[in-house]
């Protein structure tokens, strides 16, 4: 170093660089500025796309998805609408069924009426006496009434217990639909709000898994077919259901039938019944009659019979008498003359004439005791026929509640026409004193 130097110049202890490799570090880092910045560009031009791409696809996205909800939405209220129709159907022919059964059930229970009346006719008949009691054809109608009665209970039970068992299934189908609606109308509800919700709506969030199948889940296709099957089921179900109604109807409307027509040829067959029997009975009133005439005259016949036999014994004692009287004659005038002879003969006449007379005492008596005992008989058969037709009176009399009753005026007014009926059935108008 010169010791001439007036300034000393002091050098960073690196390298250092030419003016060309300057000019060159200037253009390279020219050239590397311009291509940061066209990539930069590049880089914009290309998020700016990425972001429109994505914003329409996620936009797009959203819009597919809002209406596969709106549609999904609009399918449900179609299957729910369907299912609440046919609930109401259900709900229809369930409350129509338990009418019917209700109806059928009374029906029923009326029938006990018929059935006390019906027990109380042959208890009643059965009260009959003596010769009375008798196989006839009101007996015979009525236990085919009896048995109809049983027939018409037995078939109105079962067609109660057919529609208690379907009402029982339209139940159970019903607890499932209203379950399918429910489920049906809550999945409305969550698609509904899904709908309502946007990608600026509070409460949104990352959740994990979001992707997952969840448990217990179905394809389309099944909740498709199972929704299908769940209709059909209740249309199955509903199929019968009017049949049913009509079967009950019908069954309801037979049985009043077959009852009636068998109760108005019960009540015939009575009516015929008490009819003989008062025939019967008049008939036999003559024939006592008769036979009180009849005893009336063998009274007397015996009593002129005895008178006769009390004369003809006088006159026996009479005829003995001058056979014993001539019997203390003397010597020769003891004889066997003429007088004798016609007493004896008289005598003899007379034993005759008595004994026939006796025969014939002992013959009216003895016809007089089959005359008195065949009364006693006739007496006995017409009491009981008495006795039997005032029970058939009053069984047809009980059988006046099968055609309803009433209170009041108009009952007290039926009552005094079934007396005067029975009076006139009897034919007790003679021996009733009039007012």
């Amino acid at each position: 170093m010169a010791s001439n130097q007036s300034v000393v110049i002091m050098e960073k202890p690196m390298q250092h660089l030419g003016l060309d490799d300057w000019n060159c570090r200037v253009t390279q880092l020219r050239n590397v500025a311009d291509k940061r910045r066209q990539e930069a560009f590049d880089l914009r031009q290309d998020s700016k796309t990425l972001r429109n791409e994505t914003r329409i696809e996620s936009e797009w996205n959203t819009y597919e998805t809002n209406n596969a909800l709106t549609d999904r939405v609009a399918e449900l209220d179609r299957w729910r609408s369907a299912i609440e129709r046919t609930t109401d159907r259900i709900n229809r022919e369930f409350d129509l069924l338990k009418e019917e059964k209700s109806i059928t059930e009374i029906e029923l229970e009326l029938m006990v009426t018929p059935f006390n009346v019906v027990s109380e006719c042959l208890a009643m008949r059965d009260c009959r006496l003596g010769s009375e009691i008798t196989y006839d054809e009101a007996d015979t109608e009525l236990k085919k009434e009896l048995a109809i009665l049983e027939n018409n209970q037995k078939l109105l039970r079962e067609q109660c217990q057919m529609t208690w068992e379907k009402m029982n299934r339209l139940a159970e189908v019903r607890f499932k639909l209203n379950l399918e609606i429910d489920n049906k109308r809550e999945a409305q509800e969550i698609d509904v709000a899904q709908l309502q919700i946007d990608k600026f709506a509070a409460g949104i969030s990352f959740k994990p898994n979001a992707t997952r199948i969840p448990r217990k889940a179905l394809a389309y296709e099944v909740w498709l077919e199972h929704t299908k099957n769940m209709k059909r089921l209740a249309e199955n179900e509903l199929a019968d259901t009017y049949t049913i109604r009509e079967s009950l109807f019908i069954a309801r409307e037979k049985a009043k039938n077959v009852l009636k027509s068998q109760q108005d040829r019960t009540e015939h067959t009575i009516r015929k019944r008490i009819f003989e029997t008062q025939k019967a009975r008049n008939e036999l009133e003559w024939q006592k009659l008769k036979l009180n005439d009849e005893m009336e005259r063998a009274v007397c016949e015996i009593k002129i019979l005895e008178q006769s036999l009390r004369d003809k014994t006088d006159a026996c004692k009479l005829a003995q008498t001058r056979l014993e009287n001539r019997a203390q004659r003397s010597g020769k005038e003891l004889c066997l003359d003429e007088p004798y002879h016609k007493l004896v003969e008289e005598v003899n006449k007379l034993d005759k004439i008595r004994q026939a007379l006796k025969d014939q005492i002992e013959a009216s008596k003895t016809n007089f005791t089959l005359l008195q005992e065949h009364a006693q008989r006739v007496n006995v058969d017409l009491d009981n026929k008495q006795h039997a037709l005032m029970t058939d009176i009053r069984g047809l009399d009980l059988r006046a509640r099968l055609k309803g009753g009433s209170f009041g005026a108009g009952a007290d007014c039926k009552k005094k026409g079934q007396v005067d009926r029975n009076i006139e059935l009897t034919q007790m108008e003679k021996e009733i004193p009039k007012a």
